[in-house]
C-alpha cells in the first residue's frame, strides 16, 4: 500500500502496530528495558545497583555525561548542578505570582520552563553546539526539582524559596524543601533509590515526546513541556498517587477485606494502578526494588501494601489466565514516597524529577540527528 507525502509524492507505507508497540524508532545508547529478563540499564550499568548505590548525582552524570565521573569530576559536576538550582530572579518571581493563582506544582513547571527559557535567552538545539546543548540540559533538570517544590510550598503558604544549603545533594534539598523539614538519612537513601531507577526506561510515552520535539531542533525547554504533558496522563506518570487510593480503600490489612475490594473491581472490568507492565513479562524490577525499600520502613501501612500486592497477584492470575501481570513501579513508589513525607499531590512531580534528567539525555541524543520524526496516518472516511 502506498500513501502521500507532504509533497504529494506516493511513498511506501509500513504496516505497524497500535502505539508502536514493538516497533524500532530510533538507536540509542542510553539504556535498554530487556522486558522478558526482567532487568534494564543505563549506559551498560545496572540500573538497580546504581539505585541501591544511592548516589543521585553519578546517576546523572552517566546518563547525560555517557560515564560514571572520577573523584574530581563528581566534585566539579556537584558543584556546578548545585550552582544551577536557583533560577533567575523573574523566574523566581513568576512562580510566586503563578502558585498564588493555585497553578499545581506539574502545571506550573510546564508553565514556567519558557519563562526560565526566556530569561535564560535559550535557543534552539539546532542553533547549538554540543557544549551548549549539554549547558541547557543540566539547566533544566537542576532547576526543576526547585521550581517543584516552590509551587507546592507557595500553595501550602510556605515561602517558595528558602534559604538552602548549597551542599546539600539533589534529593536532600527537594526532600527538605518539600517537606518542610530535615530530611533523614533513612529517606533520603529510599528517595534516592527510587529516583535513580526512574532516571530512564525506554522509549516511553514521554520520552517519545520529548525526542519527536527535538527532532523539530526545538528549544530545550519546549522538549521538556511536551514531555511533562505526556507524563500527567493516568496511564503514564499519573498513577503512584492512584495505587495509593487503593491501599486507602481497603484502609487495614485482613485477607478477606482485600480480596473483597478486588474482586469488585475486577469484576467491573476496572484496572488495577499500579499493576501490570508494557514491557516486562517478569515482575518489574524497580517494584522489587521499592518494596525492599519500603520493607526497611515496616509498620502498618507497608504490611498492608504487602498483603495488597499478594492478594490481587492471586485474583488477577483468576481473573486473567494466561497474562504474567505483577505489581510495576508505582505501586510501591507510593509507598516508599508516602513514607518519605511527601505528600500525595507531589508524587507525579516527583516522578518528573527523575524523568526530567533522562528526557534531556535523550533530547541530546536526538539533536544529533538531523531527520525529524514525521510518521503517516490513514484517513478512514
Amino acid at each position: 500500500m502506498s500513501v502521500t507525502d507532504t509533497k504529494g509524492r506516493s511513498a511506501q507505507s509500513v504496516e505497524v502496530p497500535r502505539g508502536l508497540a514493538g516497533v524500532v524508532v530510533a538507536q540509542t545508547s542510553i539504556g535498554d528495558v530487556l522486558g522478558d529478563e526482567g532487568r534494564y540499564h543505563y549506559r551498560g550499568h545496572d540500573a538497580i545497583e546504581l539505585a541501591r548505590a544511592g548516589d543521585f548525582e553519578r546517576a546523572w552524570h552517566l546518563i547525560v555525561l555517557g560515564s560514571l565521573p572520577d573523584a574530581d569530576a563528581d566534585a566539579r559536576f556537584r558543584e556546578h548542578v548545585a550552582a544551577l538550582r536557583t533560577p533567575p530572579p523573574e523566574v523566581r518571581q513568576f512562580v510566586t505570582d503563578a502558585a498564588a493563582r493555585h497553578l499545581d506544582p506539574l502545571r506550573g513547571l510546564q508553565a514556567t520552563l519558557p519563562v526560565l527559557a526566556a530569561a535564560r535567552g535559550a535557543r534552539p538545539l539546532y542553533d547549538l553546539d554540543d557544549e551548549a546543548r549539554v549547558e541547557e540540559a543540566l539547566t533544566v533538570a537542576a532547576a526543576g526539582p526547585g521550581i517543584l517544590a516552590a509551587f507546592h510550598r507557595a500553595r501550602a503558604g510556605l515561602d517558595p524559596w528558602p534559604a538552602t544549603s548549597s551542599s546539600a545533594g539533589v534529593v536532600e534539598d527537594y526532600l527538605s524543601r518539600v517537606t518542610g523539614g530535615e530530611p533523614d538519612e533513612r529517606a533520603i537513601r529510599a528517595l534516592s533509590a527510587y529516583l535513580i531507577a526512574t532516571l530512564d526506561h525506554g522509549f516511553n510515552a514521554s520520552t517519545f515526546t520529548a525526542r519527536v520535539i527535538a527532532s523539530t531542533g526545538a528549544e530545550m525547554p519546549s522538549c521538556i513541556v511536551g514531555a511533562l504533558g505526556a507524563l500527567s496522563g493516568p496511564l503514564h506518570g499519573g498513577a503512584p498517587s492512584r495505587a495509593l487510593d487503593a491501599l486507602d480503600a481497603v484502609t487495614s490489612p485482613g485477607v478477606d477485606r482485600i480480596e473483597t475490594y478486588l474482586r469488585g473491581e475486577l469484576s467491573a472490568g476496572r484496572r488495577l494502578m499500579g499493576f501490570g507492565h508494557a514491557v516486562y513479562r517478569t515482575a518489574d524490577p524497580r517494584s522489587r526494588l521499592l518494596r525492599q525499600v519500603a520493607l526497611e520502613f515496616g509498620g502498618p501501612r507497608v504490611e498492608l501494601a504487602v498483603e495488597y500486592e499478594r492478594v490481587a497477584e492471586r485474583l488477577l492470575a483468576e481473573y486473567k489466565p494466561g497474562r504474567e501481570l505483577h505489581t510495576n513501579v508505582e505501586f510501591y513508589a507510593a509507598v516508599v514516597m508516602e513514607q518519605c513525607g511527601i505528600p500525595r499531590e507531589m508524587f507525579t512531580p516527583t516522578f518528573a524529577l527523575a524523568r526530567i534528567v533522562g528526557w534531556t539525555a535523550h533530547v541530546l541524543e536526538q539533536a544529533h540527528d538531523s531527520k525529524i520524526i514525521r510518521p503517516s496516518s490513514r484517513y478512514v472516511p
